[in-house]
Parts: structure tokens; C-alpha cells; sequence
């Protein structure tokens, strides 16, 4: 069976066919969604997806697109919110060096306060990291030496380094539809090289759709392409690969794994 890791089935893209979405990727192999939460202020609307379906689970936290829009969010708000049967991580958090739509003062502030619930809850990180991979580094080098919290870094497609040193810190990389992209030479490289014991699949919905699905938007029945692509790439048999991420998924989510059975 497929897992979607990641996946925002709670956007407005999805609100006249929601159901409809969630159905298709059942019935495609698709037996787990994480629906992700972006706005610890809209985090009612994220449950109110994941209790749609005993498959369905969500995460708690701020995207750091949205860090200085919303009020501040402390520890104590993620970690009580977080105690919810449904939220399996803590996330999406993390550093957007590209958009900058919050400051990196803002940014780096709020991801300290995910790493911290994290730490006490020992659910995974979500980690969103665009073209911030030294500051990336710093603190994911610096947070770990204070404490373990487990760690997925999302729709991977940073440089090499950063996924050298996020393998080394035991965290996990979590591949989307940029890995089967006509222009994405280096991170096929990249991932490789990265043990599969370290691997899982997401959508990252509704963004991202592979090809040949690309242009559309994504949804969580595309996965089966980023999932071939993985194999090809491991030059394992697509059932082996599929397994094996799911098993990383249950590995790293216990909660879900707990829930599940």
C-alpha cells in the first residue's frame, strides 16, 4: 500500500471534489493520508479533513510563509493541540528563503518552537526548506546536540550537503513529483545516493503533479508516478520500493502506526 506523507486536502482547490479526491486515492492503492496543516489558526479546518476517515491523519504548525500573519504560536499551543488523536507531527515549519514572505528573524524564531514541541512530544518535524540549506544545517546541527526530535524534510529537493548532514542526524527525505521533472538531474542524483531506509513519498497536493501528470493539479492517486520513478532511480522493483517507503512512513509516524492497528 502507498502513503501519501504529505498533502493539503484541506486547501479550497480541493472544495468542490474533496471527497471525491480522498475516494480516488483509496481506491488507487493509496491507504494512508497525512493532510498537513499550514495556519496553526485554520488547524479546525485541517481536523475536520483527517476525521473524515479513519486513513486520514493531520499535523499541527505554522508554514513559514505564514509565520508573521499569524499570532504567535507558543511550545505549549503545538504540544497541547498536538495530543489530539488525529495529529501525527508537528509541522509544516521551517525555513522560505526564496519567497521570503516572513522575515528570516521570524521564520527562524518559529521553527525553534516546532523544534522544541517536537522534541517534547517526539513527533516527527515537518521540514520545509527552500534555498536556506546553511542555515538549514546550522540549526538542525545545533537543535539536535540540545535534544532528539525525529525529522522528515518534505518535498526534498535541497542540495547535497544538507541531505548528507540530515542522514547523519538519523532524519528522514521525503520525495515528490520534482523528482520525476525533466529538470531535476541533481536531485535524482542526490536521492540515489540516500539510503532507502531514509526515504518516504508525498503529493505535496495540491502542487507539484508529476509527470505525466504535471500542469494538473496535484492529487494523492498521482503518487504511483513519484513512486515508480523512486524505484527506477533505486533500480528496485515497484512493490519493493512501495513497501519499503510505506515502512519508513510507520517507522518514523508511530502514532499512525499505533492508530492503525
Amino acid at each position: 500500500m502507498l502513503v501519501d506523507s504529505h498533502c493539503h486536502l484541506d486547501f479550497d482547490n480541493f472544495d468542490e471534489d474533496r471527497d471525491e479526491t480522498i475516494q480516488r486515492a483509496f481506491e488507487n492503492n493509496v491507504k494512508l493520508l497525512v493532510t498537513i496543516c499550514t495556519h496553526y489558526s485554520k488547524f479546525n479546518q485541517v481536523l475536520s479533513v483527517a476525521v473524515k476517515d479513519p486513513r486520514i491523519f493531520c499535523s499541527v504548525g505554522i508554514h513559514p510563509h505564514h509565520v508573521e500573519e499569524e499570532v504567535e504560536v507558543t511550545v505549549e499551543d503545538l504540544t497541547q493541540t498536538a495530543e489530539n488523536p488525529k495529529v501525527i507531527g508537528i509541522g509544516e515549519t521551517g525555513l522560505d528563503f526564496y519567497y521570503q514572505n516572513s522575515s528570516r528573524n521570524a521564520q527562524e524564531k518559529s521553527f525553534l518552537t516546532h523544534i522544541e514541541a517536537s522534541r517534547i512530544t517526539q513527533l516527527p518535524l515537518i521540514i520545509h526548506s527552500r534555498d536556506a540549506d546553511q542555515d538549514m544545517i546550522r540549526i538542525l546541527t545545533e537543535e539536535t546536540k540540545r535534544g532528539t526530535f525525529p525529522c522528515v524534510l518534505h518535498c526534498f529537493s535541497s542540495g547535497k550537503i544538507l541531505a548528507e548532514v540530515a542522514i547523519e542526524l538519523g532524519f528522514y527525505l521525503s520525495l515528490s513529483g520534482i523528482l520525476t521533472f525533466k529538470n531535476a538531474e541533481e536531485l535524482r542524483s542526490i536521492i540515489k545516493n540516500i539510503p532507502l531506509d531514509k526515504l518516504l513519498l508525498e503529493t505535496d497536493s495540491p502542487f507539484l503533479a508529476p509527470v505525466p501528470k504535471r500542469g494538473k493539479r496535484n492529487e494523492p492517486s498521482f503518487i504511483i508516478y513519484t513512486a515508480q520513478k523512486g524505484a527506477d532511480i533505486k533500480e528496485l522493483n515497484l512493490n519493493t520500493f512501495i513497501k519499503t517507503t510505506t515502512d519508513n512512513f510507520f517507522r518514523l509516524f508511530s502514532k499512525a502506526h499505533a492508530l492503525e492497528n
